[in-house]
This record gives C-alpha cells, sequence and structure tokens, in this order.
C-alpha cells in the first residue's frame, strides 16, 4: 500500500492534520493502535492560559511574543508568531465548518468555562452547550439548577452547586429519578453517560426527561445545567428538550467515557473519512524502514511483513498516556524512532516531592528543527513530522497549552507537507521546462 501522507495516531493531533491533507487532495491513512485520548478529554480546547513563569495569560495572541522570550523551544515559539496566529484562525475555521460541532471562544481572548465540580477554568474554545463567561465577566445567569441523575455517580450535583453558591451563583442542585434507565441502574458498570445518551437521545425518551425536569425544577430558575449523557451523536436531542423544559440547557461533561469528548473525535474522524482518509482501526506502528534520514516503510502489527508506503510521515502517536513516550527507571524514550528528546534530566529530578508543583517530566518530548521534523543522532528525518504531545518544550498542565498544540503542530505540519510537494512540483514544471 502507498499513500502521500501515513499519519500515525488517531487523537486530536492526527485528526486536524489528517483532515487538512485529505482535503487538499492527499492520499491518506491513520494507524490507529486504540481508543483516543479525546474519549477522556471534557471537549474543550486549551491555547494558552499561562506563561512558563506563571503569568496568567487572557489573551493568547498577544502573549506569543512573551512565550517565545521565556521558552524558545515551546513548540508555539518554534513555528513563529506569525504562523501560530495564523493557523489558530485556521483551526478555529475548522472546528467551526466540522458537521456536529459547535463551538465558542477564539484566540484574541480566553474564556472561563463551569467544570464539573463547579470550578472556573480557563479555556480556549468550548462545547456551545458548556456554560461559560468572560475573563472580566460573571455568568449570564443569577439562578441555576444543577440536576443530576439518581444512580448515576459520575456526577455530583451538590457538589458542582455548592462551589457555584462559594463563588455569588445562586444554584439549587437536584436529584430526578427516571424509571426509563432502571435497566442501566442495576448494573452500576453500565450507568454511564455514552450508555445513557442511547436511552435520551430517543425522542420520546427526550419528553420523558422534559416532563421530570419540568415537575421538580423551581420556576424561577433561568437556566439548568446536567451531565452531559444526552446528544452523544447530534445536537438535536438537547434542542429539543430545551424547547420542551423553555429554560436553556448546559451541559458538563463527566468522567470519561466523556460524550463530549467523544463527540469531538467522532466528528473530526467522520470529516477525515468523509475527505477520502482512510483509519487502520487496532493496528500499530511496530517498525520503519530507513533509508539515509528518509522513512522509506512502516511497518504494522496487522502488516508486518508489507510495508506501508508513503511519501510523508506524521508523528502524532501522543505522549505517555498513550505510548508515544516510554518511561523506564533511567530513561525516558520515544519508541518507534527512538528519536532524540529536547531535554534529558537525571531520574531524581524527573518529579518534585509536592504533586501540585510543575512536574519537570511533563516537559519532556521529541526535539524537531523549526519545520517540526524530529532528530535522530542529531540529524534531521526529512520526510517525518511530529506533532501534538510527543513534542517536547512545553508543559500543558501548567501552560493550558495541550490542544492548542496538537491542532496548530498539525496544521503547520500538513503546511509544510503541502508547501513540499508544491516545490518539488515547480522544480518539476522549470526542468521540463528547459529541456
Amino acid at each position: 500500500m502507498k499513500f502521500d501522507v501515513i499519519i500515525i495516531g488517531s487523537g486530536l493531533a492526527g485528526l486536524t492534520a489528517g483532515i487538512r491533507l485529505a482535503e487538499a487532495g492527499k492520499s491518506c491513512a491513520i494507524i490507529s493502535n486504540g481508543q483516543s485520548a479525546l474519549h477522556f478529554s471534557s471537549g474543550s480546547l486549551d491555547l494558552l492560559t499561562h506563561l512558563p513563569d506563571g503569568s496568567l495569560v487572557t489573551q493568547p495572541k498577544k502573549a506569543l511574543a512573551a512565550l517565545a522570550e521565556l521558552a524558545p523551544k515551546h513548540p508555539y515559539s518554534r513555528m513563529g508568531e506569525t504562523q501560530v496566529s495564523f493557523l489558530i484562525e485556521q483551526a478555529q475555521a475548522l472546528l467551526s465548518s466540522t458537521k456536529g460541532l459547535e463551538y465558542q471562544g477564539n484566540g484574541d481572548e480566553n474564556h472561563y468555562r463551569i467544570t464539573p465540580v463547579g470550578r472556573s477554568r480557563m479555556s480556549w474554545m468550548s462545547p456551545k452547550r458548556v456554560p461559560t463567561h468572560g475573563v472580566d465577566q460573571a455568568l449570564p445567569w443569577k439562578k441555576l439548577a444543577v440536576v443530576g441523575i439518581e444512580g448515576f455517580l459520575d456526577f455530583q450535583p451538590q457538589f458542582a452547586s455548592n462551589t457555584l453558591n462559594e463563588q455569588g451563583v445562586e444554584s439549587i442542585p437536584y436529584h430526578i429519578h427516571l424509571p426509563l434507565l432502571d435497566r442501566l441502574r442495576d448494573n452500576p458498570s453500565e450507568f454511564r453517560a455514552v450508555n445513557i445518551a442511547r436511552y435520551l437521545d430517543k425522542p420520546e425518551n427526550t419528553k420523558a426527561l422534559a416532563e421530570e425536569l419540568k415537575k421538580h425544577i423551581d420556576d424561577s430558575v433561568e437556566a439548568i445545567i446536567l451531565p452531559a449523557c444526552i446528544g452523544l451523536d447530534a445536537e438535536e436531542p438537547v434542542t429539543l428538550l430545551q424547547q420542551l423544559v423553555g429554560k436553556p440547557i448546559c451541559l458538563l461533561p463527566t468522567l470519561p467515557p466523556s460524550l463530549l469528548g467523544i463527540r469531538l473525535h467522532q466528528a473530526l474522524k467522520l470529516r477525515f473519512q468523509k475527505a477520502g482518509g482512510l483509519i487502520m482501526p487496532g493496528d500499530r506502528a511496530e517498525h520503519v524502514d530507513l533509508i539515509g534520514n528518509k522513512i522509506s516503510g512502516i511497518h504494522t502489527r496487522n502488516h508486518t511483513d508489507i510495508p506501508i508506503r508513503s511519501e510523508h510521515v506524521v508523528l502524532a502517536t501522543g505522549s505517555f498516556f498513550n505510548n508515544g513516550l516510554i518511561a523506564e527507571f533511567d530513561r525516558v524514550y520515544e519508541p518507534l524512532l527512538e528519536l532524540d528528546m529536547l531535554e534529558t534530566l537525571p531520574r531524581n529530578e524527573w518529579t518534585q516531592v509536592n504533586v501540585f508543583a510543575k512536574q519537570p517530566y511533563m516537559r519532556f518530548g521529541v526535539d524537531t528543527d523549526s519545520q517540526l521534523r524530529p532528530m535522530k543522532y542529531g540529524e534531521v528525518l526529512e520526510n517525518v513530522y511530529a506533532v501534538g504531545a510527543v513534542l517536547g518544550g512545553f508543559d500543558p498542565l501548567n501552560e493550558g497549552c495541550g490542544a492548542g498544540v496538537s491542532m496548530i503542530s498539525a496544521l503547520y505540519a500538513a503546511q509544510q507537507i503541502l508547501q513540499h510537494n508544491k516545490s518539488e512540483q515547480t522544480t518539476s514544471a522549470v526542468v521540463e521546462a528547459a529541456q
């Protein structure tokens, strides 16, 4: 099998690169080892919330210059302020034009979203159903109902309501009982957001939920907050519920599996496939053939004897959670290519005793040049691009930039591939004309 581009990894970075390339006419395949980390995410995306020195960032684009001074090896700094600002707009356009996704936010100014425990957390893009407020603004409602479903342990309305009240937002917790969910409730392992949504998304069950909400919730409540366990495949069930109840319906992510994260993954995956992209599920890249500084073939678990060939390779394998990076007792390494790591520290300096402090290992990742081509033994791999969490030089938690790095680096790598091919075509045309 031969493709223009092989992408290793089907998370946010891999799918973003795949969509950009496939829609530009490139034949692309994604090697997908397992479930995407998006299934464990809130569905909200961060771009940059703090500088490495701890300074709060409310306007990400304007903070890129300061970031470059403090962290010149941060992926944003490597790509450059101008390119990152341009690609932020591309990322937002990609999300807004993806069927099934409705997001709010922009890179000019962060916003705060309400978390499942009722706290305000800074974000870049959030699903429109998630309650948000501006940096210097309050929530648009003065009185909220936070509703839990009896037996559903992955969301605690009392906890979220208490936190909101502490922040000056009048909030009333409710628990409702839905008999239609009794068959799930008998098995706690099945009483999860995704399984509940499969029931509540049926119109007759959505109507039953609406009746239960109207029966219990005070008329003075201005908006209703529910756990995200409705609207698995589309927005229509939530829209119907809002029409029936007559009040705004907001959703908060739950413990994994997260419906909002799953919706994001499914929508991006479908868009990639509709553009002609191929996904190889349950497969894994085992080793590669190298000729000089280029990958000539990729051997996977399901195609061991027959290498998959492509002109370019995008490495979007993730970090420790996805085994894109491996930690042994005395070393951290990238397992597929044994790429150069950007930063190495003695084992006793990987972590700090205080679990809430910045952990140095979070910045570990592969080293690249300014085009995000990774290094091996100090030499650039010419047809490989590293994107997303496998990159080194940034702390996705403390800097609040994990999703942003994934999308921006993926779009940047796709841009490099498209420009490279265009340059080759121009060169060939000049040579032919000269002959």
